[in-house]
């Protein structure tokens, strides 16, 4: 019997570079405050948020990503053409099919590269690094560009007060590759589909499409949702530095999913992350971009920070599905 070959990646992988796209039109709280009868001040003591970064009709998310993408590949140094798996964590492509990733891959020049798209929401990137670092160190990739992208003003209906001034549009990318010594630690994933009604759509596409509801928007049910990502997501990211076998004191970075400033401070409270551990915030500025939050909070942090470069960053992503990920990776 003819015995198969099978394919042996390299031991382990890390994260090379970031790039990052956010949408072109700062928005205050000032602008969205009247069809929710409400006011900068709530908005600002409820999220934290200040403006948050959406994106101009004539750009989608599939632009977005592209440009966050060029960014990561061209501060990688490694050439465009050596990327053979392109993966972008959306929920924000207009079409069904065909991929972002693959018009991606095409626009960047990884064009073979096999390319797909993955929904886990907000926990997206966190999912698709996982990803990435298996199928490299499997031998069924050699470079990966891996991308949140989302432009979540085309499903906000700006009367819900219960997400829709929390959104913004953006993309995150970041190219992995093989590496001398663990750059991605073992993730802490996982997912609750119990809860599935606590964030997501209002209505299905067949339910548009036979005039039994508007455009379908995203809601969720706030507190349901707090409470969950505190206590339950606390948990899950004791578990990831658990796994990766490092100390809160070991970290550099602390990159939690930009979805509410307060949810953000009490995972550092919890946590107990000294005061060297620097705690990305972007919510402030961009808004919660779902799968782009954690790359794009992780380019800012490193802009803001050079001095991160090099150390121990955790990320962990939480939302619809309800969905979570989380694991401990090397900053470039």
């Amino acid at each position: 019997m003819t015995t198969l070959k099978q394919a042996q990646g390299p031991q382990f992988t890390r994260i090379y570079s970031y790039g990052a796209a956010r949408g072109d039109r700062l928005v205050p709280n000032d602008d969205l405050v009247g069809p929710i009868d409400s006011s900068d001040e709530w908005i600002r003591q409820r999220t934290g948020i200040v403006t948050r970064a959406r994106a101009s009709a004539g750009i989608l998310a599939v632009d977005l990503a592209t440009e966050a993408g060029r960014e990561a590949i061209e501060k990688s140094g490694v050439a465009p053409e050596s990327i053979d798996l392109v993966i972008v964590a959306t929920i924000s492509n207009v079409q069904q099919t065909p991929s972002i990733a693959a018009v991606v891959a095409d626009r960047v020049g990884a064009n073979p590269a096999a390319a797909y798209d993955e929904n886990a929401a907000c926990a997206g990137f966190s999912y698709a690094v996982t990803q990435a670092d298996a199928l490299i160190r499997a031998g069924a990739a050699h470079y990966a560009l891996v991308i949140g992208a989302e432009k979540l003003s085309d499903v906000v209906d700006p009367t819900d007060r219960s997400i829709s001034f929390l959104l913004g549009d953006g993309a995150g990318a970041v190219v992995i590759g093989p590496a001398d010594e663990p750059g991605i630690a073992a993730p802490v994933w996982g997912s609750d589909g119990s809860k599935a009604d606590a964030v997501g759509m209002n209505a299905t596409l067949i339910d548009f499409r036979d005039g039994e509801a508007a455009w379908p928007t995203l809601r969720q049910e706030g507190q349901t949702v707090f409470r969950w990502a505190v206590w339950e997501m606390a948990k899950v990211a004791r578990q990831a530095l658990e796994v990766a076998g490092v100390e809160p004191e070991d970290l550099a970075l602390f990159v939690p999913h930009q979805a509410n400033m307060r949810i953000i401070d009490e995972f550092a409270k919890q946590l107990k992350l000294p005061e060297t551990v620097v705690v990305a915030r972007d919510i402030a500025e961009t808004g919660n971009t779902s799968a782009a939050s954690i790359p794009l909070a992780t380019h800012r942090a490193l802009q803001e920070h050079p001095e991160l470069s090099g150390g121990l960053a955790l990320q962990i992503g939480f939302g619809a599905g309800l969905v979570f990920g989380a694991q401990v990776v090397r900053l470039p």
